[in-house]
């Protein structure tokens, strides 16, 4: 409970005392390293996890060790054990998606296209496989395959609103904003708070002439909100019928003015 209410300390504080009474207690592991890694300690979760991952074969521990590597500035180390971990079977697919991430931060997506892609061929129906594929081929500016992937995974998982705000987006970067606007509106209907998508939803509507319709939705994401002030300015310049501020305040100033009502003949 600590651990989910990201009170790391205090989670720290128990796993710790719990493997003075069992050593090899794997739960009370798992809690010290994701507590560690949550304080930004990733040197000191290491020695646990690599203790763990020596006892046997557990590609969840491997998994986490790999990424306590890489975050601990051992990319290097840490890769060649994800790479290690993905190579087990039965395959262990979270072993997968940490490796093609940690690839793709070092630059090499295509490399971690071909690791999803890879994943992909022994789980062909994992609906998260095809989300991380869809994203990785957007940062690798293949908005064509990217649609078509994602829109696959849309149909099989139409509530999903982690796929459509994915595809949204890959639509929107392809110049599709009619599209783009319809996507974003679904995923709103199923999640009605997420801000950055209604600033998005914003910039699609701005860009098919819907100009009073985009303004009133970036109004509604700054209302409440003054620190995403700079999110809805962005949106506002970003459109090529949108609008620009030289100060926050007068962007500020604009959004937060109610808009004029046309008069009634």
């Amino acid at each position: 409970m600590a651990l989910r209410a990201k009170q790391f300390d205090i989670a720290r504080q128990f796993a710790t005392e719990a493997l003075k009474s069992n050593r090899t207690d794997r739960n009370a592991v798992m809690i010290l390293a994701h507590a560690l890694l949550g304080q930004d300690r990733a040197d000191e979760a290491i020695p646990p996890l690599e203790k763990a991952a020596r006892r046997g074969n557990d590609p969840e521990i491997e998994t986490l060790l790999g990424h306590a590597l890489c975050k601990a500035r051992r990319t290097a180390d840490g890769i060649a054990q994800l790479r290690r971990t993905a190579g087990r079977r039965p395959p262990y697919l979270p072993a997968f998606q940490e490796l093609a991430g940690q690839l793709a931060n070092t630059g090499e997506i295509a490399e971690a296209i071909g690791i999803i892609e890879s994943a992909l061929a022994l789980a062909p129906t994992s609906i998260d496989l095809q989300l991380d594929l869809g994203r990785m081929l957007v940062r690798n500016n293949n908005r064509t395959e990217a649609r078509r992937v994602l829109t696959a995974a849309r149909t099989i998982a139409p509530a999903r609103t982690d796929v459509l705000t994915e595809l949204a987006w890959a639509q929107l970067l392809d110049g599709a904003f009619a599209e783009a606007a319809d996507t974003y509106r679904h995923a709103l209907g199923l999640r009605p708070d997420d801000t950055l998508s209604r600033a998005n939803l914003a910039i699609c509507l701005m860009e098919i002439g819907e100009r009073a319709s985009g303004e009133a939705a970036l109004r509604s994401v700054l209302r409440g909100r003054p620190h995403m002030l700079g999110r809805a300015a962005f949106a506002m310049a970003t459109s090529s019928r949108g609008r620009f501020f030289f100060r926050p305040s007068a962007a500020a100033k604009f959004l937060e003015r109610e808009p004029e009502r046309a008069a009634t003949p």
